[in-house]
């Protein structure tokens, strides 16, 4: 068996109990909160008697018990069915589809933003320890990691949206712009600069900070005095030799910062009022619709497994030492 096969085999097998224990914590931890499905449907809608809630329950099968429901909804993922969504009166599988890629665009475009740029800054930083050039960094980078994602994206919105009016104030696209194409991509791009910066800032400041200490430290390494023996130039030796062993902690904490990056869109997408998947884990909690929360859980999970094996693939790029067929 080829060796990047038997990789990817034994990550499923290794990731299918995680799931199984995410989805057996969560379904635990709703049927632990108060009220369900039926009560936040009466809460919206107005009173109902005891015949109209019994015959609701009924319908949204909410009348049996948690563990014969569990079995049902484990039965029926096995088969690829996620279940039905009481809250939007649909299929949740067609739900999720629906707002998932937006959040995948957002989350992508931020990660590669904090990952290179943050980087980026970090060697600058790190090739000259010390210099007003390092700590003019080290101090701006560690102001951003301070602030709040939320509130920066308030700040943003203040500025560049509603006082210069250069970028729209939140959405996803226009409403009814009626664009195709090229210029729908342009429209949707603008939409997307004010919710990736604000998510994106953060994480710059911790990728920054993170590459900029472990330069410091392969600066002291004995094979980086050895290449200053043998005449290299500095820039040289920073690019091809220092960022390249100061980088792979960096990409490590990429897959680290995934699922922490998925729920900080939970906050974005309030702020900036883009239909994605973290408003939709808010509204499910919000209406207690338990088959769409886990169905936004299960696949918060799969996309954190699948993040953390592309980055053990690049890790092995990056480190002829580690083999990831090994």
């Amino acid at each position: 068996m080829p060796p990047l096969l038997a990789f990817f085999l034994r990550r499923i097998v290794t990731a299918l109990p995680v799931l199984a224990v995410v989805l057996v914590g969560s379904f635990l931890l709703l049927e632990a909160a108060p009220g369900d499905a039926v009560d936040a449907y009466v809460a919206r809608s107005g009173a109902m008697d005891a015949d109209q809630l019994a015959q609701l329950r009924q319908e949204w099968q909410l009348d049996e018990g948690p563990l014969h429901r569990f079995r049902a909804y484990a039965s029926a993922l096995v088969q690829g069915d996620l279940g039905w969504s009481s809250a939007f009166e649909r299929r949740v599988a067609s739900v999720i589809l629906e707002r998932l890629p937006i959040t995948l665009l957002l989350m992508g475009v931020a990660t590669a933003l904090a990952f290179f740029l943050g980087s980026l800054l970090g060697v600058i930083a790190g090739a000259n320890p010390g210099s007003f050039r390092d700590r003019f960094l080290s101090t701006t980078s560690l102001a951003l990691y301070a602030v709040p994602g939320f509130w920066l994206g308030l700040v943003l919105i203040v500025i560049f949206a509603v006082d210069l009016r250069w970028l729209p104030i939140g959405g996803i696209e226009s409403i009814a712009s009626g664009k195709t194409g090229f210029s729908r991509m342009g429209d949707i791009g603008r939409h997307l600069i004010l919710p990736v910066a604000s998510l994106a800032m953060v994480y710059l400041a911790l990728y920054l900070r993170l590459m900029r200490d472990r330069m410091n430290e392969v600066w002291r390494d004995p094979f980086v005095q050895a290449l200053k023996a043998r005449g290299l130039s500095r820039n040289r030796i920073v690019w091809r030799h220092v960022a390249r062993n100061a980088v792979l902690p960096v990409v490590t904490m990429l897959g680290l910062q995934a699922a922490a990056m998925l729920g900080g869109s939970v906050v974005v997408e309030s702020v900036f009022a883009i239909p994605g998947f973290g408003r939709l884990a808010a509204e499910a909690v919000a209406r207690r619709d338990t088959p769409l929360l886990l169905g936004v859980i299960l696949c918060s999970a799969i996309t954190v497994i699948t993040v953390n094996l592309l980055v053990d693939l690049a890790y092995g790029k990056l480190d002829p030492r580690v083999r990831v067929g090994r």
